[in-house]
Protein backbone atom coordinates (compact mmCIF):
# COMPACT_ATOMS: atom_id res chain seq x y z
CA UNK A 1 0.00 0.00 0.00
CA UNK A 2 3.01 2.68 0.60
CA UNK A 3 4.18 1.97 -2.64
CA UNK A 4 0.62 3.68 -3.74
CA UNK A 5 0.29 6.22 -1.75
CA UNK A 6 3.22 8.52 -0.58
CA UNK A 7 0.75 11.12 1.35
CA UNK A 8 -2.03 9.64 3.05
CA UNK A 9 -4.22 12.00 5.74
CA UNK A 10 -6.57 11.26 7.99
CA UNK A 11 -9.25 13.39 9.02
CA UNK A 12 -12.43 13.84 10.96
CA UNK A 13 -13.68 15.50 13.85
CA UNK A 14 -12.67 15.61 16.96
CA UNK A 15 -12.90 12.42 19.21
CA UNK A 16 -13.49 10.39 15.99
CA UNK A 17 -9.68 8.65 16.47
CA UNK A 18 -7.58 10.41 13.64
CA UNK A 19 -4.68 10.20 14.99
CA UNK A 20 -4.58 6.85 16.72
CA UNK A 21 -5.22 5.62 13.10
CA UNK A 22 -2.76 8.15 11.55
CA UNK A 23 -0.16 6.64 14.07
CA UNK A 24 -0.97 3.00 13.57
CA UNK A 25 -0.49 3.25 9.94
CA UNK A 26 2.64 5.61 10.11
CA UNK A 27 3.71 2.46 11.87
CA UNK A 28 2.56 -0.16 9.49
CA UNK A 29 3.62 1.84 6.36
CA UNK A 30 7.13 2.83 7.63
CA UNK A 31 6.32 6.51 6.67
CA UNK A 32 7.08 9.52 8.53
CA UNK A 33 3.98 10.77 10.98
CA UNK A 34 2.91 14.69 10.55
CA UNK A 35 0.71 15.38 13.39
CA UNK A 36 -1.80 18.42 14.77
CA UNK A 37 -0.12 20.17 17.11
CA UNK A 38 -3.02 21.57 18.90
CA UNK A 39 -1.78 21.60 22.24
CA UNK A 40 0.64 23.92 21.07
CA UNK A 41 -2.34 26.81 20.49
CA UNK A 42 -2.71 28.44 23.31
CA UNK A 43 -5.99 29.46 22.40
CA UNK A 44 -7.68 26.36 22.04
CA UNK A 45 -8.82 26.15 25.40
CA UNK A 46 -10.33 29.54 25.94
CA UNK A 47 -11.57 28.87 22.66
CA UNK A 48 -13.91 25.50 24.11
CA UNK A 49 -15.03 27.71 26.45
CA UNK A 50 -15.96 30.89 24.45
CA UNK A 51 -15.74 30.27 20.56
CA UNK A 52 -16.72 34.03 19.72
CA UNK A 53 -14.15 35.58 21.26
CA UNK A 54 -11.44 33.25 20.68
CA UNK A 55 -12.34 31.69 17.28
CA UNK A 56 -10.54 34.26 14.78
CA UNK A 57 -7.14 34.15 17.42
CA UNK A 58 -6.86 30.61 17.56
CA UNK A 59 -7.64 30.13 13.68
CA UNK A 60 -5.14 32.22 12.95
CA UNK A 61 -1.99 30.15 14.85
CA UNK A 62 -3.42 27.26 13.26
CA UNK A 63 -3.24 28.53 10.26
CA UNK A 64 0.50 30.21 11.00
CA UNK A 65 1.24 26.47 11.92
CA UNK A 66 0.26 24.56 9.07
CA UNK A 67 2.44 27.01 7.10
CA UNK A 68 5.26 25.62 9.07
CA UNK A 69 4.36 22.60 9.09
CA UNK A 70 3.68 21.62 5.38
CA UNK A 71 7.38 23.04 4.47
CA UNK A 72 8.09 19.63 5.64
CA UNK A 73 6.05 18.25 2.68
CA UNK A 74 7.28 20.36 -0.07
CA UNK A 75 9.23 17.33 -1.73
CA UNK A 76 7.22 14.32 -0.76
CA UNK A 77 7.02 13.59 -4.47
CA UNK A 78 10.38 13.98 -5.34
CA UNK A 79 11.84 12.17 -1.79
CA UNK A 80 11.46 8.62 -1.40
CA UNK A 81 9.50 9.01 1.78
CA UNK A 82 6.38 8.46 2.87
CA UNK A 83 4.09 10.50 4.77
CA UNK A 84 0.54 9.80 7.10
CA UNK A 85 -0.98 13.20 8.11
CA UNK A 86 -3.90 13.21 10.83
CA UNK A 87 -4.86 16.63 9.49
CA UNK A 88 -5.92 18.30 6.11
CA UNK A 89 -4.92 21.62 5.65
CA UNK A 90 -7.91 21.90 3.41
CA UNK A 91 -9.97 21.62 6.94
CA UNK A 92 -8.50 25.13 8.36
CA UNK A 93 -10.75 26.99 5.74
CA UNK A 94 -13.80 24.64 6.64
CA UNK A 95 -13.36 25.21 10.18
CA UNK A 96 -13.36 29.30 9.84
CA UNK A 97 -15.98 29.30 7.69
CA UNK A 98 -17.95 27.36 10.74
CA UNK A 99 -17.12 29.18 13.86
CA UNK A 100 -16.02 33.14 12.55
CA UNK A 101 -18.43 35.40 11.64
CA UNK A 102 -18.30 36.91 8.17
CA UNK A 103 -15.82 40.17 8.24
CA UNK A 104 -13.51 37.93 10.58
CA UNK A 105 -13.56 34.82 7.73
CA UNK A 106 -12.73 38.25 5.01
CA UNK A 107 -9.68 38.70 7.49
CA UNK A 108 -9.09 34.90 7.51
CA UNK A 109 -9.07 34.56 3.96
CA UNK A 110 -7.04 37.42 3.13
CA UNK A 111 -4.61 36.10 5.62
CA UNK A 112 -3.86 33.06 4.13
CA UNK A 113 -3.98 33.78 0.41
CA UNK A 114 -1.02 36.28 1.01
CA UNK A 115 0.78 33.38 2.96
CA UNK A 116 0.72 31.64 0.19
CA UNK A 117 0.98 27.61 1.54
CA UNK A 118 1.78 25.25 -0.70
CA UNK A 119 -1.05 22.54 -0.02
CA UNK A 120 0.33 19.25 -1.39
CA UNK A 121 -2.22 16.63 -2.86
CA UNK A 122 -2.99 13.74 -0.65
CA UNK A 123 -2.57 10.25 -3.03
CA UNK A 124 -5.84 9.13 -0.30
CA UNK A 125 -7.96 11.07 2.13
CA UNK A 126 -9.55 8.66 4.94
CA UNK A 127 -12.38 10.51 6.64
CA UNK A 128 -13.32 9.05 9.49
CA UNK A 129 -17.20 9.46 10.88
CA UNK A 130 -19.01 9.46 13.71
CA UNK A 131 -22.27 10.45 15.56
CA UNK A 132 -21.73 13.57 17.71
CA UNK A 133 -23.29 11.78 20.89
CA UNK A 134 -20.20 8.95 20.41
CA UNK A 135 -17.85 11.67 19.64
CA UNK A 136 -18.64 13.19 23.11
CA UNK A 137 -18.75 9.97 24.89
CA UNK A 138 -15.03 9.36 23.04
CA UNK A 139 -13.96 12.90 24.06
CA UNK A 140 -15.05 12.25 27.85
CA UNK A 141 -13.52 8.92 28.18
CA UNK A 142 -10.11 10.17 26.81
CA UNK A 143 -10.30 12.59 29.62
CA UNK A 144 -8.75 15.77 28.61
CA UNK A 145 -9.11 18.49 30.37
CA UNK A 146 -8.91 21.41 27.68
CA UNK A 147 -12.05 19.49 26.09
CA UNK A 148 -14.23 18.83 28.56
CA UNK A 149 -16.39 22.49 27.12
CA UNK A 150 -16.61 20.80 24.00
CA UNK A 151 -20.69 20.67 23.69
CA UNK A 152 -22.53 18.19 20.99
CA UNK A 153 -23.92 21.71 19.01
CA UNK A 154 -20.52 22.63 18.26
CA UNK A 155 -19.67 19.20 17.24
CA UNK A 156 -22.60 18.93 15.08
CA UNK A 157 -21.99 21.82 13.08
CA UNK A 158 -18.59 20.36 12.23
CA UNK A 159 -19.52 17.26 11.66
CA UNK A 160 -22.43 19.38 9.24
CA UNK A 161 -19.50 20.86 7.92
CA UNK A 162 -17.35 17.89 7.26
CA UNK A 163 -20.20 16.22 5.63
CA UNK A 164 -20.58 19.28 2.87
CA UNK A 165 -17.43 19.37 1.89
CA UNK A 166 -16.24 15.75 1.44
CA UNK A 167 -19.44 15.56 -0.59
CA UNK A 168 -18.27 17.25 -3.44
CA UNK A 169 -14.90 16.49 -2.57
CA UNK A 170 -13.21 14.74 -5.92
CA UNK A 171 -9.15 15.92 -5.91
CA UNK A 172 -7.91 12.94 -4.52
CA UNK A 173 -9.20 9.26 -3.54
CA UNK A 174 -11.52 9.66 -0.62
CA UNK A 175 -12.47 6.47 1.70
CA UNK A 176 -15.11 7.28 4.19
CA UNK A 177 -15.56 5.05 6.94
CA UNK A 178 -17.99 4.70 10.42
CA UNK A 179 -16.32 4.34 12.98
CA UNK A 180 -19.35 4.43 15.06
CA UNK A 181 -18.86 0.44 15.90
CA UNK A 182 -15.36 0.24 15.87
CA UNK A 183 -12.32 1.02 18.03
CA UNK A 184 -9.44 1.55 16.13
CA UNK A 185 -7.50 0.51 19.93
CA UNK A 186 -8.44 -2.99 19.06
CA UNK A 187 -6.40 -4.90 16.92
CA UNK A 188 -9.44 -7.39 14.89
CA UNK A 189 -11.37 -3.81 14.21
CA UNK A 190 -7.67 -2.24 13.13
CA UNK A 191 -6.96 -5.27 10.59
CA UNK A 192 -10.27 -4.71 9.02
CA UNK A 193 -9.86 -1.01 8.43
CA UNK A 194 -6.47 -2.04 7.16
CA UNK A 195 -7.65 -4.41 4.79
CA UNK A 196 -10.20 -1.60 3.63
CA UNK A 197 -7.37 1.04 3.22
CA UNK A 198 -5.20 -1.59 0.97
CA UNK A 199 -7.46 -1.34 -1.78
CA UNK A 200 -6.79 -0.02 -4.83
CA UNK A 201 -9.34 3.65 -3.81
CA UNK A 202 -10.48 5.55 -6.76
CA UNK A 203 -13.11 8.47 -6.49
CA UNK A 204 -15.24 8.43 -3.49
CA UNK A 205 -15.95 5.20 -1.54
CA UNK A 206 -17.79 4.13 1.42
CA UNK A 207 -16.86 1.58 4.02
CA UNK A 208 -19.45 1.08 6.95
CA UNK A 209 -17.97 -1.52 9.44
CA UNK A 210 -19.51 -3.75 12.50
CA UNK A 211 -17.71 -5.45 14.86
CA UNK A 212 -18.34 -9.31 14.76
Amino acid sequence: MNEKYKFIVVEGPIGVGKTTLARKLANNLNSELLLEKFLENPFLEKFYKDIDKYALSTQLHFLLQRKADLSKLDSVVSNNKNYVSDYFINKDKLFAKTVLSRNEFELYTKISAALDITIPKPDLIIYLQAEPDILVERIKLRGNGFEKNITKDYLQKITDAYTQFFYSYKESPLLIINTSRVDVNKSHDYVMLLDEISKDIKGKNYFNPSTI
